[in-house]
């Protein structure tokens, strides 16, 4: 095991029960949060010794990548339900 880092695998059941677990909630990454970090990051940095330019520029890279797929997860999202409603509609696509 790496040094600083500790893992506790604990379980407490009752009779005995090993495999009962709790489910914790895993938070959600999105565009404003990937932000935050990237903009406090900026903010923390020593000035006497600033984050290497290249690094910059990957992490705006990825938060551009982020953004691209979010909004292609969103235009997937409107065709399904588009697609949905012509369904429960009982119209047809035709093809030109």
């Amino acid at each position: 095991m790496t040094p600083g880092i500790t893992s506790s695998n604990s379980t407490s059941g009752t009779l005995g029960n090993s495999s009962a677990t709790t489910a914790t909630p895993t938070p959600t990454v999105d565009k404003n949060m990937f932000l935050q970090l990237m903009v406090a990051q900026l903010k923390n940095q020593d000035p006497l010794n600033p984050s290497d330019g290249t690094q910059f520029l990957a992490q705006l890279a990825q938060f551009q990548q982020l953004e691209q797929s979010v909004n292609t997860g969103q235009d997937i999202t409107a065709i399904r339900q588009d697609l949905d409603q012509l369904v429960t509609q009982g119209g047809s696509v035709t093809q030109p």
